[in-house]
């Protein structure tokens, strides 16, 4: 998710500064971007995905505090983690 977050910011800058490249690149920017936001999107449907983001070492829920993410969100995955450990171990 991180690396997700990194390249939709550097793509919509790119986007958005229409006079740096040609137009054909700025669609094909575009066409990467939709394709980024599909599998992006596809991560919420994820329990295993969301599990992974809180069990990474750096990351952990600050992660989703500092994009700023809603805190019912937080909650939830945390939650989410919580009760799979209980129930495997």
């Amino acid at each position: 998710v991180p690396a997700m977050d990194y390249i939709d910011e550097i793509f919509m800058t790119t986007m958005l500064d229409d006079t740096c490249l040609d137009p054909s690149i700025q669609a094909a920017v575009g066409l990467m971007k939709r394709t980024l936001n599909k599998y992006y999107s596809l991560t919420d449907m994820s329990d295993l995905y969301r599990i992974v983001m809180v069990l990474h070492p750096r990351h952990k829920l600050e992660y989703f505090r500092q994009a700023k993410w809603e805190a019912d969100w937080i909650k939830m995955v945390g939650e989410l983690v919580r009760r799979n450990y209980d129930s495997s171990y």
